[in-house]
């Protein structure tokens, strides 16, 4: 009877598994101080991911968005510089900012994971510049869909949680 439990508790384990996108966060800059919340701030958007040859058209709108959301949690002021993806284009802007964002996608790979069992991924990398264009954090954020998606899910479906919990450790 205990070998049952043990199989059917392993059973389940991986089912739920299946079901959970999962995420890693490496920093490259660490933060030296928290954003002040009444800081302004300008998105820039970056260029649509790709895989191979494969282009993703308004990945790159979703990206920013996401990065938007998640720092108008902390923010009233902030803003996306649509015509914008580095910071010499955000800097150059005619009103400054207290912080620049500059996200860029280094990977986008949207598969169809309900029947090939491949996952979608991305790959982001988000740094954040002050008003004089230093660095002042930054971080790689990668992202696996679950295996079990229902035919449903995007790579942009996994963008709000790991940006989210990367914004609220800048606060």
């Amino acid at each position: 009877m205990s070998h049952l439990k043990v199989a059917l508790a392993g059973t389940l384990s991986l089912a739920l598994a299946a079901c959970v996108s999962t995420y890693t966060r490496q920093t490259v800059t660490p933060a030296q101080s928290k954003l002040a919340a009444t800081g302004s701030v300008l998105v820039a958007v970056p260029q649509d991911g790709a895989y191979g040859d494969q282009t993703y058209p308004a990945s790159g709108s979703a990206t920013a968005n996401a990065v938007r959301a998640a720092l108008s949690r902390f923010s009233n002021n902030v803003q996306l510089a649509t015509s914008c993806s580095e910071l010499s284009c955000l800097t150059s802007n005619s009103t400054p900012y207290d912080y620049y964002v500059v996200p860029q996608i280094l990977h986008w790979e949207d598969r169809a994971t309900e029947w090939s069992g491949k996952k979608d991924r991305i790959e982001l990398k988000i740094t954040v510049y002050s008003r004089n264009g230093s660095p002042v954090a930054s971080q790689i954020i990668s992202g696996a869909s679950k295996w079990f998606t229902f035919g449903g899910d995007h790579p942009q479906d996994l963008l709000a949680e790991p940006i989210n919990q990367y914004v609220q450790s800048l606060y």
